[in-house]
């Protein structure tokens, strides 16, 4: 099969490379249908992640169909249309038992394109299939289904669900890629006053308007509005970015909750000088895809219009194009980007 390999930093080709093959009972076999790439793919090829090893095929978010299974698999059988966690779930230990999937002690958690190989190839093998896929409706889009593999997940549970999102609350999201994105499309689901998306980049600003954001605007008078002010009940760091992360902490209010939901490659300042007295809560966390079923349904029943995160789409075989078209989201006005079997 052809597959996108990591070699080192800054060193990636789409090559041929041996088919997987089951090689646990509860593993399960699927050709990718559709891919994307996210930020955290960008700090594996950057060599961010050092224990992602040269060789390794890159990738965690899939939708595909099952060509085999193995014995243990009670659940899936050949043709059967499936969306791939990002992480996967063995089902057995204390974690899995609570829904903490992304902790799974039993050899799962955020495994594929990472420890093992992932998802952005012709096929992927996939460990504990029975508790890390979810059937994908023959109704939903595979553009749509894609963005349940982690993305909507990840918005949703370390950012909108950590950050305890209520009605009436100001929500200001730091950060206009797509799980900041995300992320304002998933808090209006629980009725906040506002609202507020900050980035550098105008056009993204623009698209965190379309998609339901009451106001977008460059670091500057708003941060110091609510620095000053009352401050925002939540604020979601999105960016990744240090300077990000310090934002967040200027706009929160005393009370208020902090949820760092960027990929972290760099040290962020805590400047707990300012912020002890202030009774604020930071969370962070691995996305559990636990709530993957549930934002399904929303997703199926026009409740979450995720649609309009896909900007581009590519073949398979054009990953490299689709890495530096994503890579460099601010000038191309990528948000996310799909790839296809053809």
């Amino acid at each position: 099969m052809r597959a996108l390999v990591y070699h080192g930093p800054a060193q990636t080709s789409w090559d041929t490379v041996p088919d997987p093959v089951i090689e646990e009972p509860g593993d399960a076999i699927v050709r990718i249908d559709a891919t994307t790439v996210c930020a955290t793919d960008l700090h594996i090829r950057q060599g961010d992640l050092p224990e992602v090893k040269p060789g390794t095929v890159v990738g965690h978010e899939a939708v595909g169909e099952v060509v085999e299974v193995g014995g243990e698999v009670h659940h899936l059988r050949p043709g059967d249309q499936v969306i791939v966690s990002s992480v996967s779930a063995c089902g057995d230990c204390k974690d899995c038992r609570d829904a903490r999937y992304g902790q799974c002690r039993g050899g799962g958690g955020w495994i594929l394109g990472n420890l093992i190989n992932g998802t952005q190839a012709e096929l992927v093998r996939v460990p504990f299939a029975d508790h890390s896929t979810t059937r994908r409706p023959s109704g939903l889009p595979l553009d749509d289904a894609v963005l349940l593999a982690e993305l909507l997940p990840t918005a949703y549970e370390v950012g909108v669900r950590n950050g305890h999102v209520c009605p009436g609350d100001t929500v200001v999201v730091v950060g206009a890629g797509p799980v900041g994105l995300a992320t304002v499309l998933v808090a209006r689901l629980y009725s906040p006053r506002r609202v507020i998306v900050v980035d550098l980049a105008g056009a993204r600003l623009e698209t965190a308007l379309r998609v339901g954001a009451d106001a977008a605007e460059s670091p500057g008078r708003m941060i110091a509005d609510l620095a000053e002010g009352p401050g925002a009940d939540v604020v979601v760091e999105a960016s990744g970015d240090p300077d990000g992360f310090v934002l967040c902490t200027r706009a929160i209010r005393t009370g208020g909750h902090i949820a760092t939901i960027g990929t972290h490659g760099k040290p962020a300042t805590l400047h707990l000088e300012s912020l002890w007295r202030k009774n604020v809560t930071i969370s962070m966390g691995q996305v559990d895809t636990s709530s993957t079923q549930w934002l399904l349904e929303l997703t199926r029943c026009g409740r979450l219009p995720v649609s309009r995160l896909v900007t581009h789409t590519f073949g398979l075989d054009r990953m490299e194009d689709a890495y530096e078209v994503f890579a460099h989201g601010t000038t191309t006005g990528a948000l996310k980007v799909v790839l296809h079997r053809e």
